[in-house]
């Protein structure tokens, strides 16, 4: 059966970002791609020029379209933006037996505020809907009004202060380490899981968070157990990354390239 995958985030119109990385991401792991959008932004890959909000009723009223009408197997949360959007999200979201991925946009790559300051407080306490949440090393300190990690001892620390949180687990991404290797942490249940991998050498990983969120989502809605759901997505994560040179996509912070797993690249 292929999964009906949901999508909530903002729109990243240069397409390596945001709904549209969620919808390729989706779709290259096998399932079927729903969106709904919190927000317009006016962006590229050299980064955010504007941004507009979508109102919290009208969000919730998109959701609400989808559940009268179709299975949802799983759900990817992206960019929310304000509290008045989280509260109207978790609103819509209620009862719904699927499992929910949250990525917390927080920032963007060039480092662009995509939630607002006072919204960090709604966004802690929405995390106990969360089967998992996706936390980059500076998305994970503001969400622990602590320091950004800079070591393996420390990322562990965070990592389980996140899960304390109330979501069913935490995987905090190491991608802002320093060094060769790009290591992402697993905190659930079991305990700590190390998924090591080498780190690529480009720039062009705009949109990995949004691309890695959406392929566990997708894997989750397979029907995959956590632990797998997470190396499977983050294997097709940095495959993405490692063909993202043959994309030839802006002068900023490149996409990374999703359909990479396609055979005829011609």
């Amino acid at each position: 059966m292929i999964p009906n995958i949901l999508s909530i985030a903002g729109s990243d119109p240069s397409g390596g970002a945001g709904i549209q990385a969620d919808i390729k991401a989706i779709s290259a792991c096998g399932g079927y791609a729903m969106a709904v959008i919190t927000a317009l932004t006016v962006q590229n890959t050299c980064g955010v020029r504007d941004v507009q909000m979508m109102a919290p009723d009208f969000v919730a009223a998109q959701i609400d379209a989808l559940r009268d009408d179709i299975r949802i197997d799983a759900v990817k949360i992206g960019m929310l933006g304000t509290a008045a959007i989280i509260e109207s999200v978790a609103r819509a979201l209620e009862d719904l037996d699927a499992p929910i991925i949250l990525d917390p946009v927080m920032v963007a790559k060039g480092g662009d505020r995509l939630l607002q300051a006072d919204a960090v407080a709604a966004l802690r306490a929405f995390l106990p809907r969360a089967q998992i949440m996706t936390p980059n090393l500076p998305e994970a300190a503001d969400l622990l009004g602590a320091t950004e990690a800079r070591s393996a001892e420390a990322m562990e620390a965070q990592a389980l202060a996140l899960r304390a949180l109330g979501a069913g687990a935490a995987l905090l991404k190491g991608g802002h380490l320093g060094g060769q290797d790009s290591p992402d942490l697993l905190a659930d249940a079991e305990g700590l899981l190390w998924l090591p991998a080498p780190r690529h050498a480009t720039d062009k990983t705009h949109g990995t968070g949004c691309t890695l969120s959406s392929a566990l989502a997708t894997f989750l809605g397979h029907g995959l157990p956590m632990p797998q759901a997470v190396a499977r997505a983050k294997a097709y994560v940095a495959a993405a990354i490692s063909a993202a040179d043959l994309l030839d996509v802006g002068r900023g912070h490149g996409p990374t390239h999703h359909f990479h797993n396609v055979k005829d690249q011609s």
